[in-house]
């Protein structure tokens, strides 16, 4: 059996608009008065533990601000993650915006799940690697009930064109106690090298073929992922991703005229095949 092709996406920036579903959840969190105030100082007390490692690990792996809150249940219960779903079967995503590159809005029935801002050209290219039979996979450094939920209501959005796909999920995993997150994270934060990390364990699990597959990132820490692949490609790509994906010969993907030139590659790519 000949190895499988998967595209990997990274999501906020990516797929989502900015800002980041984290950042968004901890405004909501904060504006309903759900983070303790000692969680503030925790906070600063384990940023200055990290930053001997650097800020991006301080702002990626320093989850106190979570502690005692809590956590989220995505299956049932009162606290449920919305799927996006009408009950008649449709998605009940609204839309915003004119011209293409609008995002999609999920429903706000869930007031502790950020609404995830899917950029319309973003859902196309995931709809075109599902159509080709590909892996998809969502790794990313936000929480991973968020990106969880983020997965289903992409899922959704397919379907609703009538294409069936199971989105695999890499972000940072969060330990819980009795229903409450502890500010700690299990394994290591989702950002950086280890998203290639990720990648090269899910290609053994997976008999995933790296060299056919594709990435897709916008920011510099999505480097090491962007390398692990044989398609990568970066997308509103930051000043020094830009730099390395012009060094490297990786496509730049611009937010201009977003689904022409997103989906154009994809043409040419059966155009190969």
């Amino acid at each position: 059996m000949s190895a499988r092709v998967a595209a990997f996406f990274d999501l906020d920036g990516t797929l989502l608009r900015l800002p980041s579903l984290e950042r968004r959840f901890f405004r909501m969190l904060r504006s309903r008065r759900e983070i303790p105030l000692t969680n503030y100082f925790l906070w600063w007390r384990e940023a200055l533990k990290l930053l001997t490692r650097g800020i991006s690990h301080v702002m990626h792996a320093n989850k106190m601000y979570l502690r005692d809150v809590n956590s989220f249940v995505e299956s049932g219960g009162g606290n449920e993650i919305d799927s996006g779903v009408h009950k008649s079967g449709r998605p009940s995503q609204l839309r915003e915006g004119e011209g293409k590159g609008r995002p999609s809005m999920p429903p706000k029935n869930n007031p502790r799940w950020p609404v995830p801002l899917f950029f319309e050209d973003g859902v196309e290219r995931v709809a075109w690697h599902a159509g080709q039979g590909h892996a998809i996979v969502i790794v990313s450094g936000t929480l991973e009930p968020l990106a969880n939920a983020a997965a289903r209501t992409l899922e959704m959005e397919l379907k609703a064109q009538g294409i069936a796909a199971e989105i695999q999920v890499c972000a940072t995993k969060l330990e819980e106690s009795d229903g409450r997150w502890t500010g700690r994270i299990l394994g290591e934060a989702m950002f950086g090298e280890a998203k290639a990390r990720a990648i090269f364990t899910l290609a053994e699990e997976m008999h995933l073929n790296l060299a056919k597959s594709w990435a897709y990132g916008d920011s510099t820490q999505d480097r090491w992922m962007l390398a692990s692949v044989g398609n990568p490609a970066a997308v509103n790509p930051s000043p020094k991703l830009a730099r390395i994906a012009w060094k490297r010969g990786w496509p730049v993907l611009r937010t201009t005229n977003r689904v022409q030139q997103m989906l154009e590659p994809l043409r040419q790519a059966e155009r190969c095949a």
